[in-house]
């Protein structure tokens, strides 16, 4: 029985991190010259965990306290991806997401540099208050960029 509860145990803690991929890294890519913004971007798989419905409802939550104006003018985009559809498949595999991560993709005249947010998100995206000032601020900083 013990051995049944560790096996059970050790195959849903691969299953949530296998799902939930938790690493930070920035990639450019060219797009369009004339285009500078921020898109906010929020992957999660069709069955999500509490923590994964998290960080969307804070990342939401934090663009309309804080960026209303920016979303408004087109400034930042928000935009929840389901890698398990079909017509996301391009998407995700452009910024290498299999499972939830949350991205910003900075876009200034139009070179794309993908910053992962992903552990972060992980790390904070059940205390709101936390995830939110920190989101705020690596928002505020790549807008400075633009």
């Amino acid at each position: 029985m013990k051995l049944f509860k560790f096996t059970s145990i050790l195959a849903i803690t691969l299953l949530f991190l296998t799902s939930c991929k938790d690493k930070e890294t920035s990639q450019n890519v060219s797009t369009n010259k004339s285009i500078s913004k921020i898109e906010v971007i929020d992957f999660h798989s069709t069955h999500r965990c509490m923590t994964c419905k998290a960080i969307e409802a804070n990342t939401k939550f934090t663009l309309d306290t804080y960026f209303n104006k920016d979303v408004k003018d087109g400034n930042i985009t928000f935009r929840v991806i389901n890698v398990d559809e079909k017509e996301n498949e391009k998407l995700a595999e452009k910024f290498q997401a299999s499972g939830t991560a949350l991205f910003l993709n900075v876009i200034k005249n139009g070179e794309e540099k993908h910053i992962d947010l992903t552990e972060f998100a992980f790390m904070e995206g059940n205390d709101q208050d936390v995830f939110s000032k920190e989101l705020k601020d690596k928002i505020e900083n790549e807008l400075k960029t633009l």
